[in-house]
């Protein structure tokens, strides 16, 4: 089984990596792909560069052997969308390996308006991860969809190599990077809430309005 978790990570925190682990507990796979998307096409910017929030990945999970980092979106000019990602991963694998993409809740309420979208769960399973506060809309596109294609459980995506959606309780870690990056424009430390390596490098660069002299 492939799995992937793709995000803007701007910055990535320990919300991110912590889910990561779970998810990755859930499906008992030994490796978790981190892919960063080049520039998203449902947001207005990012408050870093994609080189930049590349480098903070690959920083956060140095010393983690299930977490590794995928940097094909960055490659790609242009928005990066998921289903020309996961076309060209299904290519890779082949027809019959399980390709599994891990997206939160909030996301996949919005699942009708992404590019390719019926064609997605052709391609690839898919966890949706719950938050608290982010229930899909009854009557939604992804309200049916889940009730069509429900996995009972994790077991379910190993059957198949696609068209399954498994909705995932993640680990209460009231932890954003909005609320990170709002941290540190106002000169407050955001200190724990991600790993030190990432946190350093941010005030190396002067990222999201932090002082690079200032001690983190």
């Amino acid at each position: 089984m492939h799995v992937i978790y793709g995000g803007t990570f701007d910055p990535i925190h320990h919300g991110h990596l912590r889910l990561a682990l779970e998810v990755a507990d859930a499906l008992q796979v030994e490796r978790m792909d981190l892919m960063p998307c080049h520039i998203p096409p449902h947001r207005n910017g990012t408050g870093a560069t994609s080189a930049q929030r590349l480098d903070m990945i690959r920083l956060a999970v140095e010393g983690e052997a299930r977490l590794s980092v995928d940097d094909r979106e960055l490659q790609r000019a242009g928005a990066s969308y998921t289903a020309d990602t996961l076309r060209q991963l299904r290519q890779e694998l082949g027809p019959n390996q399980p390709l599994v993409m891990v997206l939160g809740t909030d996301a996949f309420a919005g699942f009708d308006q992404w590019r390719d979208w019926r064609e997605i769960p052709q391609l690839a399973h898919i966890v949706v991860v719950r938050r608290p506060g982010s229930d899909l809309p009854t009557g939604s596109v992804a309200s049916g969809l889940l009730e069509e294609r429900r996995a009972e459980t994790a077991n379910d995506l190993w059957q198949a190599p696609a068209g399954k959606i498994l909705g995932f309780d993640a680990p209460l870690m009231e932890i954003s990077a909005t609320g990170i990056r709002q941290r540190i424009s106002d000169g407050h430390s955001p200190r724990y809430l991600l790993p030190d390596s990432v946190l350093q490098r941010i005030h190396e660069q002067g990222l999201y309005g932090a002082c690079p002299d200032r001690n983190f």
